[in-house]
């Protein structure tokens, strides 16, 4: 089973870069976190799980990331979420199951409450929902709050590579999707992968989510000794396992819609 290729157009003439992977549904839907691409390695991993069962699998890149075009520094989470809905509404059809890694955490929440009648369930890896407002916003001191206030944009070290571009464009739009404390309107079954030793999204935060949702399936494993990504080859196993469990499962895949 062989994965394909191809942009979708967005009204504004902006292109969103996608592969997929056609096989037996629901079909899981990757959706990504800040400045990472649908090449990375969990997606990569996934993409590879579906084309040897014969799942069927969608990834990929939002507005200003990866292969799809836009600059990076006009993203906001009213765009990301825009950018999500409209790739699952015109390559899905039927049920789907989300997978959200960090930022993707926070956009799955917001597919799953704009569409519950699709989403059938969510696997989050290190979900950073609210993470403008509840996770950087308190750690930018005089200076960066300075560059937001003064230029539109302060760039924040990253330990991955190039600095981020804080803007203050995402800051205050992402304060308007905000989802916590909650309660969060999501009854789908959820299982949330979380590393003990992410320096970027804190074991704490995930929780607070998990708590939060109205559904009463949620699990929630801290993986103690885990990073911010969770890629290694034992984490690409739990995200699998995880997987499987709702794929499997009559009231975690199916039942409803």
């Amino acid at each position: 089973m062989a994965e394909t290729a191809g942009v979708l157009k967005r009204p504004d003439g902006e292109t969103l870069a996608w592969r997929r992977v056609a096989g037996e549904g629901p079909t899981i839907v990757w959706l990504g976190g800040y400045r990472s691409d649908m090449a990375g390695t969990k997606a990569q991993a996934l993409a590879d799980w579906a084309m040897q069962t014969g799942r069927a699998f969608l990834r990929f890149d939002y507005f200003g990331h990866g292969e799809s075009s836009g600059a990076f520094e006009k993203g906001t989470i009213t765009r990301w979420r825009e950018d999500a809905l409209a790739v699952m509404d015109e390559l899905t059809e039927g049920p789907l199951v989300l997978v959200g890694s960090s930022m993707g955490g926070w956009i799955a929440c917001l597919a799953a409450m704009a569409w519950p009648e699709r989403v059938r369930s969510m696997v989050l890896i290190a979900p950073a929902p609210d993470f403008t407002e509840k996770l950087i916003g308190p750690s930018l001191d005089e200076a960066a709050r300075a560059d937001i206030a003064e230029t539109g944009v302060w760039y924040r070290p990253s330990p991955y590579g190039d600095p981020d571009p804080i803007t203050r464009e995402l800051m205050e739009d992402g304060a308007r999707w905000s989802i916590l404390p909650g309660p969060v309107n999501i009854e789908a079954p959820v299982r949330i992968l979380q590393g003990g030793a992410d320096d970027a999204v804190p074991w704490p935060h995930a929780l607070e989510l998990a708590n939060a949702m109205k559904s009463q399936d949620v699990v929630f494993t801290l993986i103690k000794d885990g990073d911010h990504r969770l890629s290694r080859e034992s984490d690409i196993v739990r995200l699998i396992q995880a997987l499987e469990e709702l794929l499997t499962s009559p009231s975690a895949s199916g039942g409803r819609g």
